[in-house]
């Protein structure tokens, strides 16, 4: 199984806002539903707090394993499988035989997985502090390949730069 992470973030490292997204960007989402997807046997491993701040009507992410990590014993849902760790989410998609296993938030998952993930799927948003949810820069040590660029337009509030990153 191939461990991934995928992500959009500005300029300054922000991912989030006030419990949601900072911008509005068609382009990656529509990227992030075919790529977490995959050929149909994915699961997208995030923290309680991701779970939460995405909108009810999309919950869980349908075509996906919808895997969410908490310290809270107690935390159970109808519509995903509950686990206590990162490790525990990870065994969890291996044994239902996932192809890929998307980290998808938040900023102390991502931090958490960095290490761990053969590949970081990267969309920069060309803009600044947009949010109050901010993970630390990717450093040197990954090699960063550009996929995309998207042009600000109607569909997409900030131009972006979509990359591969991986480790050097």
């Amino acid at each position: 199984m191939q461990l991934k992470m995928i992500l959009a973030m500005d300029l300054d490292g922000c991912i989030g806002k006030e419990n949601g997204l900072p911008w509005r960007l068609r382009s990656d989402m529509l990227r992030f539903k075919r790529l977490t997807m995959g050929q149909g046997n994915s699961a997208v491993l995030m923290g309680r707090t991701t779970w939460e701040t995405i909108p009810e009507m999309y919950r869980p992410l349908v075509g996906r394993i919808n895997i969410v990590v908490t310290r809270n014993t107690g935390y159970s849902l109808n519509d995903a499988d509950v686990v206590n760790s990162i490790e525990d989410g990870i065994q969890h998609a291996l044994s239902k035989n996932c192809d890929e296993c998307w980290i998808i938030g938040g900023a102390n998952i991502y931090e958490q997985c960095r290490d761990m993930v053969e590949e970081i799927h990267l969309t920069s948003v060309e803009t600044s502090n947009s949010g109050d949810v901010k993970v630390t820069l990717f450093g040197e040590e990954w090699s960063r390949e550009v996929i995309e660029s998207t042009p600000k337009n109607s569909d997409n509030e900030y131009p972006t730069t979509y990359m591969i990153l991986t480790k050097s």
